[in-house]
């Protein structure tokens, strides 16, 4: 099931990073002056990578994972857990590192640079990657993306939205999630707030949409999952792109509409990190590379996960997965990601004093 949730926990993470670094560790250094050749010579070697954060059911990395062993006879397990999960247990382990690889939200890619938990390493597909989605010296990558879409559930929504205005205007519920923990309802709020003139500065405008739903009664925080949505207790959710289409596909694709808002949207992504600690670095370069590949791509891609990579040869198979690329015209990337990082630290409270009180 493509169903994972990452929780926004930077202050807390923040508290975390005060300890003490053990300086006698050895860690991995840069791994761009590494040609591919030699990659794959020191990655076969290694023979094994470990992940945090990637499991079989997410993103279809089960096929990625599978073609990794096929073609460099690579063994691969996954201890899956949330992006601020990975982050403390790289801090934590250290040289003891368990963890070679992690998949993580984009604001948890710049705070593993900022602690100096992750290694550099490009990949021969570095220029194919926008500059919103990659460090400058390759410490995280966005291999996939998350675009904020609207999922209607045509048994009890009439008319599905195709705008933030439409479901001003209209008289279904809203299902957000825990805006306070949940990273796909923070960006919901974004979303709105762009939809409305705000920005990663100022969420206002979309907190006072939220709140009038709110008013209304038409707000529900509690969060969307496979079995709740089956069930008919969601109207219209909020989610990520990649995860209504493979619950669309897994209950009844007739019943369900997945749109990307008309007016605005914000898109997002999820960053591979190399651990500086890895026991199997190459390894995990290698497997960056592979995820970065066309191969690697159209894997994603069967995982209704949208590809980074514009310009990757994605099967037809793939782009049924998809949703058109005319929904996605007026979607942006966070336009000012270390703004976005502080506001984030600021939403939960915010959330609480002007939304939760007013949910029945």
């Amino acid at each position: 099931m493509l169903k994972r949730t990452f929780f926004i926990t930077l202050t807390a993470l923040a508290l975390a990073g005060c300890s003490n670094n053990d300086s006698t560790d050895k860690s991995v250094e840069d791994l761009n002056g590494v040609s591919l050749e030699e990659l794959v010579v020191k990655a076969k070697e290694e023979g094994e990578v470990n992940s945090l954060g990637m499991p079989d059911s997410w993103a279809n990395w089960k096929e990625t994972w599978e073609d990794i062993y096929e073609t460099y006879n690579i063994k691969h397990s996954d201890t899956d857990m949330s992006s601020a999960e990975e982050l403390a247990k790289f801090e934590s382990e250290k040289k003891n590192a368990s963890g070679d690889i992690g998949d993580v939200g984009i604001a948890f890619g710049s705070l593993a640079v900022e602690r100096d938990l992750v290694v550099g390493y490009k990949t021969s597909y570095f220029d194919d990657i926008p500059d919103w989605a990659k460090d400058k010296d390759g410490k995280w990558i966005i291999g996939y993306t998350g675009t904020m879409a609207f999922m209607s559930d045509k048994k009890t929504v009439k008319n599905a939205p195709k705008s933030w205005e439409d479901i001003k205007n209209g008289d279904f519920k809203v299902t957000i999630g825990d805006v306070e923990k949940a990273n796909q309802s923070q960006f919901a709020v974004l979303a709105a707030s762009y939809a409305f003139g705000g920005d990663e500065k100022n969420l206002q405008p979309g907190i006072d949409f939220f709140k009038k739903l709110a008013e209304e009664g038409r707000l529900v925080t509690t969060s969307p999952d496979l079995a709740t949505i089956e069930k008919g207790e969601h109207e219209v959710v909020l989610i990520w792109d990649f995860n209504a289409l493979n619950y669309r596909d897994q209950i009844d694709k007739s019943r369900f509409d997945v749109t990307i808002p008309e007016d605005k949207s914000v898109i997002s992504g999820y960053a591979t990190i190399i651990n500086k600690h890895a026991k199997n670095p190459h390894a995990a370069a290698l497997a960056r590379e592979f995820i970065l590949s066309d191969e690697g791509q159209d894997n994603l891609a069967k995982g209704y996960a949208k590809p980074i990579r514009t310009n990757a040869n994605i099967s037809d198979e793939a782009k049924n997965k998809l949703l058109p690329e005319s929904m996605y015209k007026n979607v942006t990337p966070v336009k000012d990601s270390e703004a976005w990082n502080e506001t984030l630290k600021e939403l939960p409270q915010k959330w609480q004093e002007e939304i939760s009180s007013l949910i029945q």
